[in-house]
């Protein structure tokens, strides 16, 4: 083969490392090299450089390694057989990961486990040439990003898994509220992930978390979005859990009326609850009806309420399905800003009888 004058870089924006085609170099080749770019000539395994941006012409005084090698010069040229490695040191900020399966993870909160998916990307840089080049690109003809990409893709996973659990442990979160911590997430993995591509001559120029999501399909997602829903629907009316478990056990008492053997014939359903079923809790027992020998007074006609309820809210009602009913009712009213916080609070303590 004939001797190479000139060598140069002919590789692709996402290659990260290529080697020039031909070995058949002389001690007057011409290597160029651009900016954001070194070069090495390897020759027995012997790296000699970097060469950095700039011509350079091959001779023994920037090739230790062939001094002494060389044999009769051929025609004023010394030729000789040996590679030539380019590294590409271009920040490349576009490297997209995420998990190929979802993670399984145990929700801190609610104690299920709910399927998770993570996905962004990140940016590298070579910040060791001859490191890179020893320890990942090896013998190949070529190293790409895709190629790195998937070196690194067992790597990352197995840490994504660890720092989104410990996250959710650390701070008690839902798998459905983990996307509020993104950013402190992206700089735990960072970190974390900075020293693991160090080895292998790589640096993390940025690391970034775009999303954490779940499968909407899943059964779990499913139980845990309705159980969220129940949630907020129970704060927008202002009583808790308890007070809706209440009043459920109150409503069917009431359904059960005259039914011989039942809640109601025990004596919760006359009013006598209270004494005699105390394991029914105090929540219970501030809710419990009690039956009014008289009709109560009507709410003052000065207020929305009563004019919205047509004066059928009275202190003490009997029935706690249209007592929940109402409260539901005047909580829209106020959310669209018919009522004010003051009037719904209100309102509220009347038609729960406190």
């Amino acid at each position: 083969m004939a001797i190479i004058d000139l060598v140069k870089w002919e590789g692709t924006p996402q290659v990260l490392a290529w080697k020039y085609p031909s070995q058949e170099l002389s001690t007057w080749t011409q290597l160029i090299v651009n900016e954001s770019q070194e070069a090495f000539v390897v020759r027995g395994g012997v790296y000699d450089g970097p060469f950095g941006a700039g011509r350079h012409t091959l001779t023994t005084e920037n090739l230790p390694g062939l001094r002494g090698l060389l044999g009769l010069p051929f025609g004023g040229r010394s030729p000789f057989t040996a590679e030539v490695w380019f590294v590409n040191r271009l920040t490349n900020l576009d490297v997209k990961w995420g998990t190929p399966d979802p993670i399984q993870l145990q929700d801190p909160r609610f104690q299920v486990m709910v399927p998770v998916r993570a996905f962004g990307q990140y940016g590298i840089r070579i910040v060791d040439s001859k490191r890179f080049l020893l320890k990942l690109v090896g013998t190949v003809t070529g190293f790409d990003v895709d190629t790195l990409s998937e070196y690194f893709r067992g790597v990352f996973i197995t840490r994504i898994k660890t720092e989104i659990a410990s996250l959710i442990v650390k701070h008690g979160l839902s798998v459905l509220e983990i996307s509020t911590q993104l950013e402190p997430l992206s700089k735990g993995l960072r970190k974390s992930l900075e020293a693991e591509v160090g080895e292998y001559g790589v640096g993390l120029a940025q690391f970034n978390v775009h999303s954490i999501n779940v499968p909407e399909d899943d059964p779990a997602v499913r139980s845990l979005k309705a159980a969220l829903a129940k949630r907020a629907e129970m704060g927008i009316v202002g009583f808790t859990y308890q007070q809706e478990r209440s009043f459920d056990v109150m409503q069917t008492a009431a359904g059960n009326e005259g039914n011989s053997g039942t809640l109601m014939n025990a004596g919760v359903g006359l009013g006598m609850g209270l004494a005699a079923a105390p394991a029914l809790g105090q929540a219970f027992s501030q809710m419990a009806v009690q039956v009014q020998p008289h009709t109560a007074p009507q709410p003052p006609t000065s207020s929305p309420i009563a004019n919205a309820a047509g004066g059928f809210v009275q202190k003490g009602g009997t029935d706690p399905a249209e007592r929940i009913r109402l409260i539901r009712e005047f909580a829209a009213m106020r959310a669209e800003g018919l009522l004010t916080e003051e009037e719904f609070a209100e309102e509220k303590r009347r038609i729960l009888g406190n």
